[in-house]
């Protein structure tokens, strides 16, 4: 067996967010860089995520059919349905209702903000505006292995 599966971005995992990638700043995508990706591996999927909403976890973004071959996803992709450069990646409904990337907005206090990554044997056949919901059912039966990173934030 190989090593398991790495998620990096543009904080340590436990760390703070960069203002830049949530709703105080640009609001744009941070980068994520893949290590450790199965050979097998056809394609990558991310949820991003928050535990600690009010309402249970919140979605911040969705994204999938990332090509396994793809080390590190630049920040700020476009909140549109293909993801350019990612060849046939698309993107989800976030729970704000929107789709791609909408950055940590909390209420009050310190939130923890997780990036999942997964490593898919498949290619999902999903459309564009999927909800968290639909990809975890397509993802079913698919994982060979999953990454996660946390980051936190506050107002």
């Amino acid at each position: 067996m190989g090593e398991d599966l790495i998620v990096k971005s543009a904080f340590e995992d436990g760390g703070f967010i960069p203002e830049e990638y949530t709703a105080d700043g640009r609001d744009i995508s941070p980068p994520l860089i893949f290590e450790n990706v199965p050979a097998e591996a056809e394609t990558l999927a991310v949820i991003v995520d928050d535990p600690d909403a009010p309402g249970g976890a919140f979605t911040h973004w969705l994204l999938w059919n990332i090509p396994a071959d793809i080390s590190e996803i630049s920040k700020n992709i476009e909140p549109k349905g293909e993801v350019k450069g990612l060849k046939g990646a698309l993107q989800g409904k976030n729970d704000f209702n929107e789709l791609g990337y909408k950055g940590p907005a909390p209420p009050g206090g310190v939130h923890t903000y997780r990036f999942y990554v997964y490593a898919l044997e498949d290619k999902l056949d999903l459309e564009v505006g999927a909800d968290k919901e639909t990809l975890l059912e397509a993802m079913e039966g698919h994982i060979l292995q999953k990454a996660v990173l946390k980051g936190e934030y506050t107002r």
